[in-house]
């Protein structure tokens, strides 16, 4: 260990020796490292949340190419009076910076891993923090997701170096940011994804396959997505009535920033703008996992949400190069040919910009577009249908796919309705997935013929509710997770767990963009089970 710390200014190459001395790369799927010295003078540091023999958190911090780490038994605090032992362990990758997966157990460190905060960080009062790691003390200016504020590290001393051990003390300063009776435990979700420790050990994105060759074990399940940052999102609110913001990675010209979209809600704010363009890069991480590969249909209201808007398809001639399309090799004169992908976060920022404030994807991928993944279930009141009414049909639907054994997840609409989407394994087109949710749905509305009508046109209805099995077709869509809705205040259609139809508090329009950043930080994605794994639609009798 100390003779990493020796080796800091040499560029991180042997500083990681002792990491690669105690991981054996044929198996664990953590990266190894190329020992690149830090790009720029952005020093990063994260804290990754870490369940291997015992819970701990692990402080790693960017220093001349690698990442400096020390393992924190109760995990930091921003408690200004309670002082953390953390233990000095060897340095790792910068690759290791965003890892959040499983470590295969047997391996060192085997066990469940989240990033648990994440952001940048400044040393205070020096400017060689691998010399200050060194002389046994630093003083640290983070800023993250959830840490904020001055750390200081201090080394205990001599007799704490025990059988390889180097004990240190983790103190936050007494400053604007210490928050006394700060617990980390009351903070367990991970501040890439949402997620908590189970989530990710139930459902890794990183997964080691040991029925495959060393070479090829460690299996990304899906490609790995970077929030903004707060760096970024401060940048776009500094910003004029229109500028060019630079966010994942990618610089765009936002404009007409403080122009109100959506009207306000009864004793609410109006919705600029800018508003929106935040919320699409808060949010993206969270949503383009169910946007990607899929061609996009845009909601546009260029004039906010009290105007009339219109479905935009075609990829603009003036849209940046490096946006992902799809060319739609069976378009006929006078359709759509170039859809926009949203494969990347910045794609939804750009939506957001173009004044696209509802996001509809296909239920299909562009690779074979006649092949859906989902199944749609569209819950669609009538005049006459109550909200009571609604819940009473999604909990049948809830009862019946639960006796089938389906995986399903549901989402209020942002309007009046309730959405619920199953996963399929692709292989059925879209008339077998219309048969299968137009027999189901008939099964379920001969329980409350009352509450239900299957003519077609809303004004034969009677006021009664549809279920809509007709959406499953090609380039019909439901508008998807997280999507904002045009309507006041910005309702989004917003993921529940099903236990939440039980909620007498659950309201279809109930969230707005700043509840559901709220909420998934809180609770995580709860729509991700239509992202693990596929299945087969079972046969209806």
């Amino acid at each position: 260990m100390r003779l990493a710390l020796g080796l800091l200014g040499q560029g991180g190459g042997m500083a990681l020796e002792r990491y690669r001395e105690m991981r054996d790369f044929g198996r664990t799927p953590e990266p190894a490292g190329s020992g690149a010295a830090a790009g720029g003078p952005v020093r990063r540091f994260v804290v990754q949340r870490h369940r291997a023999r015992r819970l701990h958190y692990d402080l790693r911090l960017e220093i001349d190419g690698v990442l400096v780490s020390w393992a924190v038994p109760r995990g930091p605090t921003l408690d200004p009076d309670v002082r953390r032992t953390a233990v000095h362990v060897e340095d790792h990758p910068l690759e290791y910076l965003d890892f959040e997966g499983v470590i295969p157990h047997g391996e060192y460190g085997g066990g469940d891993v989240i990033v648990w905060d994440i952001g940048t960080w400044e040393p205070h009062g020096t400017d060689d923090p691998a010399a200050a790691v060194a002389g046994g003390e630093l003083h640290a200016d983070v800023r993250g997701e959830k840490l904020r504020g001055r750390f200081v590290l201090v080394r205990r001393g001599p007799s704490s170096a025990r059988a390889g051990r180097e004990d240190w003390l983790l103190v936050h300063k007494h400053d604007e940011s210490a928050v006394p009776g700060w617990d980390p435990e009351e903070h367990p979700r991970s501040a890439l994804t949402g997620r908590t420790n189970d989530e990710v050990k139930a459902d890794p994105d990183r997964l080691w396959r040991s029925d495959l060759p060393a070479a090829e074990a460690a299996v990304v399940l899906r490609p790995p997505v970077v929030r903004a940052t707060a760096d970024e999102l401060a940048a776009l609110d500094d910003l004029g009535e229109s500028g060019t913001w630079e966010v994942f990675g990618r610089r765009q010209r936002v404009t007409n920033l403080d122009k109100v979209l959506f009207p306000p809600r009864p004793g609410g704010a109006p919705v600029t703008k800018r508003d929106l363009v935040r919320y699409a890069a808060r949010i993206a991480p969270v949503a383009v996992p169910y946007l990607q590969g899929r061609p996009l249909n845009m909601h546009r209201y260029p004039n906010g949400a009290g105007t009339k808007g219109f479905w935009h398809k075609q990829l603009p001639a003036h849209a940046p190069e490096w946006l992902a399309r799809w060319e739609n090799p069976e378009a006929d004169d006078g359709e759509t040919t170039t859809y926009v992908v949203v494969d990347e976060p910045a794609t939804l920022v750009w939506a957001a910009n173009y004044g696209a404030l509802e996001w509809h994807a296909w239920t299909s991928k562009a690779d074979e577009p006649r092949l859906p993944t989902y199944a749609l279930i569209d819950l669609d009141p009538g005049t006459s249908t109550s909200w009571e009414d609604v819940l009473v049909l999604a909990r049948l639907h809830r009862t019946a796919l639960e006796h089938l054994g389906v995986r399903a997840q549901p989402k209020v609409t942002g309007r009046r309705g309730i959405q619920i989407w199953v996963p399929i394994a692709r292989g059925p087109g879209f008339d077998e997935t219309r048969a299968w949710v137009e027999q189901l749905s008939h099964a379920v509305g001969a329980v409350v013929p009352d509450l239900v009508s299957w003519k077609w046109t809303v004004s034969s209805r009677g006021g009664l509710a549809r279920l809509d099995y007709t959406q499953n077709a090609i380039n019909k869509t439901l508008v998807a997770p997280y999507s904002p809705r045009a309507m006041p205040g910005a309702s989004v259609s917003a993921p529940i767990a099903w236990e939440e139809l039980d909620d007498p508090a659950l309201r279809p329009d109930g969230f707005g963009l700043e509840d559901v950043v709220e909420r998934v930080e809180r609770r995580g994605d709860l729509f991700r089970p239509v992202l693990a794994g596929e299945q087969v639609l079972p046969a209806l009798g």
